[in-house]
């Protein structure tokens, strides 16, 4: 099928459309932007220079993907967004350009960004995350695949969402949340346990949940201190989980929440 652009839309000519691509009304794509097969814009949603969509995105009513980052130090050097594959953006969603000329905001594939969320300059969010209504990503957040963050819920900038982690709503976290854990929506901040639901649901065998709570066991039931802790689960050589445990740990600068409760974890 061809491209069908709304009579009212504004399209750069510059701008790079792929085949079978819907434009609503008054929808703008600006100039040196790349938008791919079957991505559906609608009314008024806006695409800014220097965004490249992966084929059948779909932005719904005035998102903003790819305008200036917040950032006092930005200083106009072109800098990137690039948004994968089968990504949605529910109403006024807005992802902004990375702040350090040439740098890159990163929306992967499958993602589900729902009304009013934000992601700032430099996040970089995996496959299949899902950030619920008005959760605020600050600059250079980074969050891994299938990941849930929770509505009206801010994460700082800096701070890190593991791989299937579910970050509670109506909070706030301002430290790194490890994989596969859950957190407490009061006091912000801490660990509750671990995702068992959500990796039940995505085909964890009870064998790999097994050894998720032995690392999460080793990580914060056996009252370690964060550098004897993250010996211990880089020795468990055959335990991958644990070893991602470890590196995670590894890369944090903000340091990692602390659990709410000292609890075996369940896997009922």
């Amino acid at each position: 099928m061809s491209t069908n652009i709304h009579p009212t839309a504004i399209v750069d000519p510059a701008a790079q459309l792929g085949a079978d691509v819907t434009i609503g009304p008054y929808a703008i794509v600006e100039a040196d932007t790349i938008i791919g097969d079957g991505s559906l814009l609608e009314a008024h949603a806006v695409v800014k220079r220097f965004v490249t969509l992966g084929p059948r995105c779909h932005l719904h009513t005035s998102a903003v993907i790819g305008d200036l980052p917040q950032d006092l130090s930005f200083t106009g050097e072109p800098s990137y967004v690039v948004v994968g594959a089968d990504t949605t953006f529910r109403e006024f969603v807005t992802v902004h350009r990375g702040t350090v000329p040439g740098t890159t905001t990163s929306i992967g594939s499958h993602v589900f960004m729902m009304a009013c969320s934000h992601a700032a300059h430099n996040t970089q969010l995996g496959d299949y995350v899902i950030v619920a209504n008005a959760a605020l990503l600050a600059g250079y957040v980074t969050v891994g695949e299938h990941a849930f963050i929770g509505g009206g819920t801010p994460i700082h900038q800096h701070s890190r969402v593991g791989r299937y982690a579910m970050v509670a709503g109506g909070s706030a976290f301002s430290k790194d949340i490890p994989p596969y854990c859950i957190t407490a929506a009061v006091p912000p901040n801490h660990i509750a346990g671990l995702n068992l639901v959500g990796l039940r649901r995505n085909g964890f065998t009870p064998e790999q949940r097994k050894q998720i709570r032995a690392a999460f066991g080793i990580l914060y039931l056996e009252h370690l201190n964060s550098t004897d802790a993250r010996a211990t689960l880089a020795a468990q050589t055959d335990n991958p989980y644990a070893l991602e445990f470890a590196e995670f740990m590894a890369g944090s600068t903000r340091g990692l929440c602390p659990p709410l409760h000292l609890e075996t974890a369940s896997d009922a």
